[in-house]
């Protein structure tokens, strides 16, 4: 997952509202969203290679997103970053203690959001102490929380014009996720990656032939526990290969 934009607790009908674009290696085997066999009480994708997942939610309410830390890492983690997921959604502690007793040391660079009904919490293992977010629209990528890259900024303000027009809805969620627009040569970050694909990865949505944006989440829980979720899968060429819409109480 790397691109995330988020609205907590700013609409009083929908506590949570929920973007996310997943990017990865089109040849990493994964799996789509739906019901989890072994834990029939979770919803979200998994990762076949390693285990884990990068986005998911329980019928209890609990959710936790996993985005990877942009870094030029040689050691192996002992752990994947999808387990994070997986544990928080499976177990019981509230957001604030499982990301407070959190080894971080044991994964590769990442930053999480960890929630249930009444707290979310943003986390990673470099640098940023464990935070329980106020009310506000946020928005998570491969760096530091609001880190301002142009793609994330360029989001989170879509998502915040839709909050205010009361326009908030899957579809409306997704339009925003499927831009494709890189960002101008001058707004992107400085580093070591070619120029052609440094361009390409500077969209919300990405577009090349062995990596890219490979789905797309859409979230809303309203204030009354009705959880709207969805997600759209893509092929290596940007086209629509799959969704799966799913509507549930949170209990």
């Amino acid at each position: 997952m790397c691109l995330i934009v988020f609205a907590w607790q700013v609409h009083r009908d929908y506590p949570l509202v929920l973007a996310a674009n997943r990017d990865e290696y089109h040849a990493r085997p994964a799996e789509p969203m739906g019901w989890w066999q072994d834990q029939p009480t979770v919803l979200g994708g998994r990762d076949l290679e390693a285990g884990g997942s990068w986005l998911a939610i329980s019928r209890s309410g609990r959710l936790a997103a996993v985005t990877n830390y942009r870094e030029n890492a040689t050691a192996r983690a002992s752990c994947s970053r999808g387990d994070i997921v997986s544990r928080f959604v499976t177990g019981s502690d509230s957001p604030e203690r499982f990301a407070e007793t959190l080894d971080g040391e044991l994964y590769a660079g990442f930053c999480a959001l960890v929630a249930d009904r009444d707290q979310l919490v943003y986390c990673s293992n470099r640098g940023d102490p464990p935070t329980a977010l106020r009310a506000g629209v946020y928005g998570l990528s491969n760096a530091a929380l609001d880190t301002p890259w142009p793609k994330l900024v360029r989001s989170r303000k879509a998502l915040r014009a839709a909050i205010d027009a009361e326009a908030a809805s899957l579809d409306a969620l997704f339009e925003m996720l499927a831009d494709r627009e890189p960002a101008a040569a001058e707004e992107m970050p400085t580093d070591d990656l070619p120029f052609d694909m440094a361009r390409a990865i500077s969209a919300p949505f990405i577009v090349t032939p062995d990596y890219g944006t490979r789905c797309s989440t859409a979230l809303i829980r309203r204030r009354d526990g009705h959880v709207e979720i969805a997600e759209r899968r893509f092929a290596a060429s940007g086209e629509l290969n799959g969704e799966s819409r799913f509507v549930f109480l949170v209990r």
